[in-house]
């Protein structure tokens, strides 16, 4: 890592330190996990219990927002969907604030119940099973969307709630949630204008597209590899952070998003949907949209890049993001010349 990553993951983690009063584990042993969006640590106390303590990225989110994920955590887990366990603060309180003494800057900083396992995988390294694992994994995980969907579209939501949205204007507007992606300056002139005319195209498509509450609610929107966690037969979602309004489709696109080129995508799709459908209707129509909803997925990455190229992770990644975004646009345009809006 570059000094300047050190200097800033020194900051969070003094933030992390001086945060550890308001739930009285002072003392305790904090061990990074993760540092992309937000930094999350694991915490080990004196006697040996396990939590996860994330710092929020700063501006990414108000606090609005961020208690709204937490609220919907806790909703999910009455539900029945297995969501890591928010542990309040000694003043009975959802998250923590703390200010960065080098900086000023004001961060969020919320702790969880330990969640056993292991990733199923990584975005750099693909997921590396056996087909009937994948199998048995992608079912679950269709379960588990299906049910967190069932959730999403019956929840009154409290007062006050507050998520962004991955609909048309997040995904393709002018300004969309991730930023204006077609401008990333890593594409060539040609890639450019290839992203522009797709863009247009999914424009025009996701304008014919209902929202009703069977296709369109709260989604977790980062079931990735690293957010699903496998202990045994159970998989458990975690990394509520970029949860929003959208429509389920897109949730499904992202779980099979970056396992396109394994050897056993075919399987994994096919328990993906079954697993889906065990638990909540899925007509035909909407499964028909899965291109578009891919290649909406492939904009959001070309757009994360773009808002984060001083971070070391978005310059390691950038390449393989940009390469899989175009191969995902090509699919998508020979799929939308035989579009036929209902």
């Amino acid at each position: 890592m570059s000094n300047k990553v050190d200097d800033r993951l020194a900051q969070l983690t003094h933030a992390a330190e001086a945060s550890l009063v308001h739930w009285n584990l002072e003392g305790s042993k904090l061990d990074l996990i993760k540092y992309r969006e937000n930094a999350v640590y694991k915490l080990t106390t004196a006697d040996g219990e396990r939590y996860a303590l994330r710092i929020h990225r700063p501006g990414y989110h108000e606090y609005a927002a961020l208690l709204s994920e937490l609220q919907w955590m806790s909703a999910l887990s009455e539900f029945g969907v297995a969501t890591p366990d928010v542990i309040k603060n000694i003043n009975d309180e959802l998250m923590t604030n703390i200010v960065i003494p080098e900086t000023g800057e004001e961060v969020f900083v919320d702790l969880f119940g330990w969640v056993d396992g292991e990733p199923i995988g990584s975005v750099e390294e693909g997921v590396a099973m056996t087909p009937e694992q994948s199998y048995e994994i992608y079912h679950t995980i269709g379960e588990i969307a299906a049910q967190l969907h069932n959730q999403s579209s019956t929840w009154t939501l409290p007062e006050g709630f507050k998520r962004h949205a991955w609909d048309q204007e997040g995904l393709v507007g002018e300004m969309p949630f991730w930023g204006r992606f077609w401008e990333l300056e890593l594409l060539t002139p040609e890639q450019k204008s290839k992203i522009e005319e797709a863009r247009a195209k999914a424009i025009e498509v996701l304008q014919s597209i209902e929202k009703t509450d069977q296709n369109y609610g709260l989604i977790h929107a980062d079931f990735v590899p690293e957010n699903l966690m496998k202990e045994g037969n159970k998989v458990r979602p975690i990394d509520f952070d970029d949860a929003g309004f959208g429509w389920y489709m897109f949730e499904l696109a992202t779980a099979l998003y970056f396992i396109q080129k394994e050897a056993h995508f075919e399987d994994a799709k096919a328990a993906l949907i079954k697993g889906y459908r065990s638990k909540r209707d899925l007509p035909d129509s909407e499964l028909a949209l899965l291109d578009l909803f891919l290649a909406l997925r492939s904009f959001t990455y070309l757009g994360w890049i773009r808002s984060r190229q001083e971070t070391q992770t978005a310059k390691e990644l950038a390449e393989y993001l940009i390469e899989r975004a175009m191969s995902q646009v090509k699919q998508f345009l020979a799929w939308a010349d035989n579009y036929q809006a209902p």
